[in-house]
């Protein structure tokens, strides 16, 4: 790579951390291609802090119980996470959910449906391609976790099959 191509990477890479910083991002990635064998993959990433405030405790008396239920309400919130469940369809990408292949088609799957290792269980949009997103094993649905047209994050749970 050639002394430009590097000064105008530290460039393109500064105009992405300034872009981060304005649009309150906390991740961005880019690739650039030179040309045949030649390409800068830049990730920018930044971490948020998180402030957490506590409030104070009414009477000494009244903070054993909250802490002794935090612990059991956590355990409780965990074991309803859908995303914890073994038979989670979890999605591959950043994307809108679609449950129909058009506009008045009927569903993929609807909850009660048999479905098959491989059955297309709904559609994910990501940058204008339509991924079709596979039953990972043959079961029966469950829950569907997502509406029509509802923009997913990556590992969002969709679907449980059993």
């Amino acid at each position: 790579m050639s002394k430009t191509n590097h000064d105008n990477d530290v460039e393109f890479i500064s105009a992405l951390a300034e872009l981060l910083r304005e649009n309150d991002l906390t991740e961005l990635e880019v690739m650039r291609e030179y040309g045949k064998d030649d390409s800068l993959n830049v990730r920018v990433s930044r971490q948020t802090q998180v402030a957490t405030v506590v409030a104070p405790a009414a009477a000494p008396v009244a903070a054993a119980p909250v802490a002794a239920a935090a612990p059991a309400a956590a355990a409780e919130a965990a074991s309803d996470d859908p995303a914890s469940h073994p038979g989670a369809v979890t999605s591959p990408m950043v994307g809108t959910v679609y449950l129909q292949a058009e506009p008045g088609a009927p569903s993929f799957v609807s909850v009660g449906a048999q479905v098959a290792e491989g059955d297309t269980i709904l559609i994910v949009e990501a940058m204008k391609t339509m991924n079709h997103i596979p039953a990972p094993k043959s079961g029966t649905v469950k829950r569907i976790l997502v509406g029509d047209g509802d923009t997913v994050e990556y590992g969002a749970p969709l679907v449980i099959i059993e």
